[in-house]
């Protein structure tokens, strides 16, 4: 697939103000894709820094939003995929497993003022949600 690729850190620019710091390899035609570690930043100002195979979020990373909107965690195919933390503008947060983009398994939720859920999540329903009591 990558024949005669080599790593190297590239500046990469696409759709002109999107910006990229990292590894890259490069194929024998002379594309560049994304892989390894690096820092992407769109126009809208969305940054995600973390691991990239074959030019797409792949494995660890953190993805911020100008909302403040927050995801750290497991990336597959550029999509929330494994274990990981999404905080959401107000502050609330969910840790658990997801599922290409969406809530699915045993999780964990804090409120916006503190308080603990868990329970089993699927998409955005939550069977039988517990608060965690603090003795």
């Amino acid at each position: 697939m990558f024949q005669g690729c080599f790593s190297l850190r590239c500046n990469k620019l696409a759709h002109i103000t999107d910006t990229y710091e990292g590894e890259c390899t490069r194929s024998t035609e002379g594309v560049l894709k994304r892989n390894g570690h690096g820092v992407h930043t769109s126009p809208n100002g969305i940054t995600y820094v973390g691991n990239w195979e074959n030019d797409k979020m792949n494995g660890r990373g953190r993805l911020e939003h100008p909302s403040r909107a927050v995801y750290e965690g497991e990336f597959k195919d550029n999509m929330f995929h494994g274990v990981g933390t999404y905080t959401f503008p107000n502050g609330a947060k969910y840790i658990g497993p997801f599922n290409e983009n969406k809530l699915e398994g045993e999780g964990e939720f804090i409120d916006e003022k503190g308080v603990e859920w868990s329970g089993t999540f699927h998409h955005t329903a939550a069977v039988g949600l517990k608060q965690k009591l603090k003795m």
